[in-house]
């Protein structure tokens, strides 16, 4: 199989306001908006993508037609703590998991999006103990 492309699409009945959520804090632009899709996109190099879905939409299938359940999605970063302190500090948002250092080699901290996806912020670290 050769993919053209390969993002995430969130089905929610939150639409606009994870549309604003990861255009304000996550530098996402709109690319296309038909109310009930949205496409994001972060431009850079590379280019990241984010599709977002009412779920209710005629396309899913009925039995499929609720909100997004156990979907975590990890944006790795140069600077966590730089990051923490713009979105929790600056901007007051709530983080589900507290800034922190895991033995197996990450500084991160989690936030929950309007829909209740996570969003795992991370910077690399060298790992300690037995994860060493």
């Amino acid at each position: 199989m050769k993919l053209s492309s390969f993002y995430p699409v969130i089905c929610t009945d939150r639409v606009h306001d994870l549309r604003d959520f990861y255009t304000t804090y996550f530098a996402f632009e709109v690319i296309f908006d038909a109310g009930w899709y949205v496409s994001l996109r972060r431009p850079g190099d590379p280019a990241f993508e984010l599709g977002l879905l009412s779920q209710d939409h005629e396309t899913i299938p009925e039995r499929f037609r609720h909100g997004v359940s156990g979907l975590l999605l990890n944006f790795e970063v140069e600077d966590v703590d730089a990051e923490y302190e713009r979105l929790v500090g600056q901007h007051g948002l709530s983080p589900v998991a507290p800034l922190r250092s895991e033995e197996f080699g990450q500084r991160h901290f989690i936030l929950e999006d309007p829909a209740g996806v996570l969003i795992d912020v991370i910077t690399e670290i060298p790992p300690t103990g037995a994860f060493a």
